[in-house]
């Protein structure tokens, strides 16, 4: 359990910390490259809270509608970033 936590720890630690890596970046390639590192941070959060309720830890259930949000924020805003002026 201790590991699990640990691990889900770091990747959510991961995902405010690349989108603020991306925010200083120049270019929108680069700056939509971590949100896509930050997106796959997400990932490994939402297989954590599956795995956690799978083996029974808890119910992870209001922790996976926050991280469905976050991901839908996160898709926004990276297409946001990659989208042609008008």
């Amino acid at each position: 359990m201790y590991g699990l936590a640990l691990r889900m720890r770091r990747a959510a630690v991961s995902v405010p910390a690349n989108i603020a890596e991306g925010f200083r970046r120049r270019g929108k390639p680069d700056k939509a490259r971590y949100m896509n590192i930050a997106e796959g941070s997400l990932e490994e959060c939402r297989y954590y809270l599956i795995l956690a309720q799978d083996l029974g830890y808890g119910d992870t259930t209001h922790l996976s509608v926050v991280a469905e949000e976050v991901s839908r924020l996160l898709g926004a805003y990276a297409a946001a970033i990659l989208a042609p002026r008008s």
